[in-house]
């Protein structure tokens, strides 16, 4: 009975729902949105998005990495996706000699495409309700320990009833804070290959100064392509492998956009907290994102630090660095957008309807305390929590401690064995270090331990810190470690020459390492029964707000599985402090405002030269818009968050018009709250993507594998007017 009233109040909050707010899921859309979806324009059927044995759109997007979202644009298997997606591949491939990140890369024949090191999609085969099947099995007088046992048994039960003998990749999630489940089949392809970045004065045009800023100017996408055996399964890397041949690509569209236009984005949006109660935010925006905030702002200074002065370690901590610098804006950015919007109050008086509805005869008995229960939650963990955060930090940019960790499980297992286990793990153990040491600055991680361990002894509450850390000597760590066994790889190949394991007991730093894993344990199983009972008590409050506000709009959160989002083109207020280069119709932007903001030699606002030439001559082509402006930007309303990255921008009638890459700053607060006025999905225009290939880059051959799709108004397909750029005349000896 309690499914049905679910399920019921599940589909009221549908007739009520703004096109532009939900991230839904697709197996759904044929019942809940499909009438809704074709009143605000949209001319495909429910069939054509989500068919599990029908070619459909969910069939051209892929998970990309398992970070972002891509998109197949050819029928070769072609993938665009964000510039910031592919930064780590492009920074991974690039060499001081070759500097992909700084000069951009293009693969002007297939054979110059190279594999793009553990980088993989995956598509989705198809998914299914699996709500019936667990929670049969379920009741609130288990414990948390009880509940789990029976929904790992389910999910591997799942898992091994689909997954075809290893052919196919089975997830299982929970909704709804727990009291929903679907479970989704995936096929996954590790043989991706780099054909084409831009340079990074373009893919990251901007930088950290215009990141989640409107307007925006930047050409942020990448390019890639999956490749398979002859008969289009999954492979291992192999130069006879051959372009995929997928079940549906996106044509794409060069008739432009306008305000009003529908829109819709398919992809694998990460984490959203929409139900987060108003006590869970003010923990969030008064202590959790405030040590965030520091913790990481301390790293990223300890990591330009030493990028500025050496090429190798600024292509190598790129990656890391663009990732650090990415939230330490947007955890800003929402405590910012909470404060001036109001959220706290907002999801206050959500909660007093809660408490009313919670003291009826019928609902007083398993709901009546669930709030009062989940703030005393708050309270008994706010240390803990702001300790989770410091220590998050410390773990992510302090590599010696992981490092230590990684190694030192090789070398140990390697140190046990006779002579003959040896001398058969030795290449392995090989292999092991030259990939734990080969992008390590050993200076930089000295300094990083050293800081980022002072300021967790500095911050953190001792009654919930790590002893092990509260122990040491911050000023003298990089020491510790400097003379350890896991200094660089020539000390840790010197051990595994003279393997000691009494040797490797009393290393310092192992000691360290397994002193805060245990230190981490610890705590964990210190909070375990406070951290189920808020599980469960989260799960009542949203099964019971979802009774109590019938008329409200109810969707799962983000989760890392396929979402769609729909909406339409939208605009933002014009804003006194932005400069807007001539745009009075505030949802684009074009190559006037580029060029405007061109500071030559700047970290962030360089271009290169051809870009300006071209713009000079106005060298558009078909990629123009029929005004005559080349597009570079535009503004729509959908629903987005992280692993939303590179995520298609779609047409009513199902071609690409853009490529999602940020939200804006006025919306920050979108993880917890969608603000109806402000939120705003920030896309790059296909056409400047297609004009930065074609016109920039002279790849004309991707444009041609691509099924473009004109209008009456579409400019015509013009020939480059300026030359390629002549070689440097070679210095007389």
């Amino acid at each position: 009975m309690k499914r049905i009233l679910l399920l019921f109040t599940f589909l009221l909050s549908f007739v009520q729902m703004r096109a532009d707010e939900g991230m839904w899921l697709l197996m759904l859309v044929k019942r809940l949105n499909g009438v809704d979806m074709q009143k605000e324009g949209l001319h495909l059927t429910p069939e054509e998005i989500y068919s599990v044995n029908n070619s459909s759109l969910k069939d051209a997007i892929v998970s990309f990495g398992g970070f972002c979202t891509g998109e197949i644009v050819s029928n070769q298997g072609l993938i665009f996706t964000n510039h910031h997606c592919g930064y780590g591949a492009v920074a991974a491939a690039s060499t001081p000699e070759k500097d992909y990140l700084k000069n951009g890369f293009w693969a002007m024949k297939q054979k110059d495409e190279f594999n793009a090191k553990d980088l993989y999609v995956r598509f989705l085969v198809r998914m299914d309700d699996a709500t019936q099947r667990i929670n049969s099995k379920l009741n609130n007088n288990m414990s948390a320990a009880e509940r789990k046992a029976v929904i790992d048994a389910e999910t591997k039960a799942i898992q091994s009833e689909n997954s075809e003998n290893g052919k196919y990749t089975v997830v299982v999630r929970d909704f709804f804070n727990g009291n929903e489940f679907y479970y989704f089949v995936y096929q996954d392809y590790k043989d991706i290959r780099l054909v084409g970045a831009p340079p990074s004065a373009l893919g990251k045009f901007g930088g950290d100064t215009d990141n989640w800023m409107w307007p925006r100017h930047t050409a942020d996408f990448t390019v890639f392509r999956v490749y398979a055996d002859a008969a289009g399964n999954p492979a291992e890397y192999s130069p006879s492998n051959v372009p995929l041949k997928p079940k549906h690509f996106l044509p794409v569209s060069l008739k432009g956009v306008k305000p009003g236009d529908f829109s819709m984005i398919l992809g694998y949006p990460g984490r959203t907290n929409r139900y987060l109660t108003s006590y869970g935010i003010q923990q969030m925006v008064n202590k959790d994102y405030p040590a965030w905030v520091e913790a990481s702002k301390l790293a990223m200074d300890v990591m330009k630090k030493y990028m500025d002065k050496d090429k190798g370690t600024q292509l190598n901590y790129a990656s890391q660095y663009a990732s650090v610098a990415n939230y330490w804006k947007n955890r800003q950015g929402t405590i910012d957008a909470v404060i001036k919007n109001g959220t706290i109050t907002d999801k206050q008086k959500i909660e007093e309807r809660f408490k009313t509805w919670a003291v009826q005869p019928e609902n007083v008995v398993e709901y009546e305390t669930v709030l009062e229960d989940i703030g005393l939650y708050y309270k008994q963990t706010s240390d803990r929590n702001v300790e989770r955060m410091y220590m998050t930090q410390l773990s992510r940019n302090s590599k010696y401690f992981a490092l230590a960790l990684q190694v030192g499980n090789v070398l140990q297992a390697y140190a046990k064995q006779d002579m003959a286990g040896r001398l058969a793990m030795k290449p392995k153990v090989e292999a092991a270090l030259k990939s734990a040491y080969e992008n390590i600055n050993i200076k930089l991680e000295g300094e990083m331990m050293n800081s980022m361990v002072n300021l967790y002894q500095t911050r953190v509450n001792k009654d919930v810190a790590s002893e092990t850390i509260m122990g040491l000597d911050a000023k003298n760590l990089s020491n510790v470690a400097y003379s350890s066994i896991f200094a660089n790889k020539t000390s840790a190949t010197n051990f595994m020459l003279n393997p000691d394991p009494l040797k490797l007991d009393a290393d310092p730093l192992w000691k360290i390492a397994n002193g805060i894993m245990a230190d981490q344990k610890a705590s964990a199983e210190r909070f375990v029964k406070i951290d189920d009972n808020f599980a469960k008590n989260n799960r009542l409050f949203l099964a019971g707000l979802m009774k109590a506000m019938p008329e409200k709009k109810f969707y799962p959160d983000a989760n890392s599985t396929m979402r769609l989002t729909y909406g339409t083109v939208d605009k933002l207020p014009i804003r006194s402090d932005r400069n807007y280069f001539g745009i009075t119709d505030n949802y684009y932007t074009d190559m006037t405002g580029l060029v405007g903001k061109y500071k030559k030699g700047d970290e962030e606002f360089d271009l290169p030269q051809r870009v300006i030439d071209l713009y000079n001559l106005k060298d558009f082509g078909q990629y123009a818009d029929a005004k005559g402006y080349m597009p570079v930007n535009f503004l729509s309303n959908n629903d987005i968050t992280g692993g939303n990255s590179g995520s298609p921008v779609i047409d009513a009638d199902g071609n690409l018009i853009g490529i999602a890459f940020d939200g804006n700053s006025e919306a920050l607060s979108g993880d917890i709250v969608f603000e109806q006025e402000w939120q705003k999905t920030i896309n790059v225009d296909v056409r400047f993507v297609l004009w930065t290939i074609d016109k920039y880059a002279g790849a004309r051959r991707l444009i041609d594998e691509l099924q473009l799709v004109r209008d009456g108004n579409t400019p015509a397909d013009t020939k480059t007017k300026m030359p390629k750029e002549a070689p440097a005349k070679a210095k007389k000896k």
